[in-house]
C-alpha cells in the first residue's frame, strides 16, 4: 500500500522544511512514525525529541500551508506531474540507497522495471565534433541493447545524449536542477515533451524551481545515483561532469571516460580520469564488458519471475561492502551453500556484482 493523500502531503511538506534534510526526514519518521504526526505534534514534542529550535518557524509555516499546498498537488497531477516518495514502488531503487536520497522526487513521465538498467552519459556543454560523435555512439550503443541512458538534459553531450537514446528506440531520465514543469535550457522544451514520453524527467526541486546554479551540483548525485554506471564522455577541468563521475565513485558506481586528444581542452578532465582509475573507453564493444551486458536479458527475466525473497533481503542489506561467502554465511547465520545459490540468484537479478573470488557486495 502507498501513502495516503493526507500523508503523501504531509511529506511533500515536510520535505521542503529548511533544515530537514534527507537524514533529518528519516530520523522524524522513526520519532513520530510518521509525516502527518510530525507536523501534528506540538513544538515542544520536536525539542524533547532534541530537535534544534531554529527549525520551530519553518514547521509553523509547513503547518499553515498544508491545504494550500494539497491543492497546489492537484494543480500538478492534472499537469502529469507525479510526486514519489521512498515509500513508492516507482521510486528508482539504486537511488533509494545513496547517502543523502532525497525522500520526494516530482516525476513527468514514468519509471519502469527495465530503468533499473541504466547507464549516465554526461559531458562538457561545448563538445568537439569528436565528442558530439562519441556521445552520440554511446548513447545509441546503450539504447539499442536495452539499457536506459539517463543524463542531465542540458546543452551539449547531455542533450545529445538523450536525443540518440530516443532515435534508437530506448528509454532516456533526464534529471533536472529545476522544477520539472521548468525546462532549462529553453530551447530543450521539445526535447523534454519526448522524454516524458519515452522515460520521465526527475527532480528533488517541487514544480516552478527556477534553474539555479547551486541546484545542479546537487542534482548531479541523483544522475549517477539511479545508474549502474557513468560515462564521460568530454570533460574540461571544471566540468560538472567531473562532479558526478565523483559522487559515482563515493556510491560504489564505475566510472568509464573517454580518452581525447592531450592537447584539447575539453579532454583534460576525462584523462585526469583515467590517470585516477576510471575505465578507459577505448570502443563501443567495451562497454559492454563494464556493464556486463550478456546478463541482461537473464537479468529482466529474473526479475520477473523470481520475488524479492527476505533471504535476500537479508544478504543484500549484509553486503554493504565487498564480504567472502564464508564471512557471510557467519554474519547472516545462514549455511554456506543457502548463501551460494542465493547469491547466483541475486546476481542474476542485478542486485550483487562479484568483486573477487567469492567475494560479493550489493550492486545499488
Amino acid at each position: 500500500m502507498g501513502l495516503s493523500q493526507e500523508e503523501r502531503v504531509a511529506w511533500v511538506a515536510l520535505s521542503q522544511v529548511r533544515g530537514i534534510g534527507p537524514s533529518s526526514f528519516r530520523r522524524v519518521l522513526e520519532v513520530f512514525g510518521s509525516a502527518r504526526e510530525a507536523l501534528a505534534r506540538p513544538l515542544a514534542d520536536w525539542q524533547a525529541q532534541g530537535f534544534r529550535e531554529r527549525l520551530f518557524p519553518h514547521l509553523q509555516e509547513a503547518r499553515a500551508r498544508l491545504d494550500a499546498l494539497a491543492q497546489a498537488m492537484a494543480r500538478w497531477q492534472e499537469k502529469g506531474i507525479r510526486v514519489v516518495t521512498w515509500e513508492d514502488p516507482d521510486y528508482p531503487p539504486r537511488l533509494k540507497h545513496i547517502p543523502q536520497a532525497p525522500p520526494v522526487l516530482y516525476v513527468r513521465g514514468r519509471w519502469e522495471p527495465q530503468d533499473d538498467w541504466a547507464v549516465a552519459v554526461v559531458g562538457t556543454r561545448k563538445p568537439t565534433p569528436y565528442g558530439r560523435r562519441v556521445a552520440l555512439d554511446v548513447a545509441r550503443f546503450l539504447a539499442e541493447r536495452g539499457v536506459t541512458v539517463v543524463s542531465g538534459l542540458a546543452r551539449g553531450i547531455d542533450g545529445l545524449a538523450h536525443k540518440a537514446a530516443l532515435e534508437a528506440g530506448g528509454r532516456t531520465i533526464a534529471v533536472l536542477g529545476s522544477g520539472v514543469d521548468v525546462i532549462y535550457p529553453p530551447e530543450h522544451r521539445d526535447l523534454a515533451q519526448r522524454i516524458v514520453d519515452q522515460g520521465a524527467l526527475f527532480s528533488e526541486y517541487p514544480p516552478g524551481t527556477r534553474p539555479e546554479a547551486m541546484n545542479f551540483p546537487a542534482r548531479n548525485r541523483l544522475i549517477s545515483g539511479m545508474s549502474q554506471a557513468v560515462v564521460v564522455v568530454e570533460a574540461g577541468e571544471q566540468s560538472g561532469a567531473l562532479i558526478t563521475a565523483a559522487f559515482a565513485a563515493q556510491q560504489g558506481r564505475d566510472v568509464v571516460a573517454v580518452p581525447g586528444s592531450i592537447y584539447s581542452p575539453k579532454s583534460q578532465g576525462t584523462l585526469r580520469l583515467i590517470q585516477q582509475g576510471a575505465f578507459p573507453l577505448r570502443r563501443l564493444e567495451d562497454l559492454s564488458e563494464v556493464l556486463r551486458l550478456s546478463l541482461l536479458p537473464q537479468q529482466q527475466k529474473a526479475r520477473q519471475s523470481l520475488p524479492q525473497d527476505p533471504m535476500e533481503q537479508r544478504l543484500w542489506e549484509a553486503l554493504q561492502e565487498p564480504m567472502h561467502i564464508d564471512d557471510l554465511a557467519v554474519h547472516t547465520g545462514l549455511p554456506s551453500a543457502q548463501v551460494s545459490a542465493l547469491l547466483t540468484l541475486m546476481e542474476l537479478k542485478g542486485l550483487v556484482r562479484q568483486v573477487g573470488p567469492m567475494t560479493y557486495v550489493a550492486q545499488r
